[in-house]
């Protein structure tokens, strides 16, 4: 999940929204490790499940990544008060069961649901869509090991 969260970094930008789902250990806060680190953000990166939201600056001149951990938050009100409209267009959000919540922030955003594969290995398999215009013509089923 890291590896793959280093590869996406380098298709992101200012005002990318990633909606992450999948169960508790699926490889939410690894891919955003990956991410994090491929956008030379500032960490640790760690979840930011008491504290709903983090913001890492960017070391080179990059944009910024907002990482949210919607998992606490009881509906859109309550990620609509954490104000993170105002910071979408110039980072990387990345938000954390953020399904059926976070897409009202942006228009395009990638929509990422992460399973864990069967048996006792690390295999993950990974759908991305991809809604709207930025992200269009973008549509993966990605193993990662």
């Amino acid at each position: 999940m890291h590896r793959l969260g280093v590869r996406l970094a380098g298709r992101l930008g200012p005002g990318d929204l990633l909606v992450l789902s999948g169960d508790l250990g699926a490889g939410k806060t690894t891919l955003t490790q990956g991410i994090g680190e491929g956008l030379k953000v500032r960490g640790p990166i760690t979840s930011p499940t008491f504290v709903i939201a983090r913001v890492h600056p960017s070391l080179a001149d990059g944009p910024p990544l907002v990482h949210v951990d919607a998992y606490r938050l009881g509906g859109f009100a309550e990620l609509d008060d954490l104000d993170l409209d105002a910071s979408v267009a110039e980072s990387v959000t990345v938000v954390e069961w953020g399904e059926g919540l976070a897409e009202g922030l942006a228009d395009d955003r990638l929509e990422m649901i992460i399973s864990r594969g069967g048996g006792t290995d690390e295999t993950r398999e990974v759908r991305i869509v991809g809604v709207g215009h930025r992200w269009s013509d973008l549509e993966w089923d990605l193993p990662t090991g």
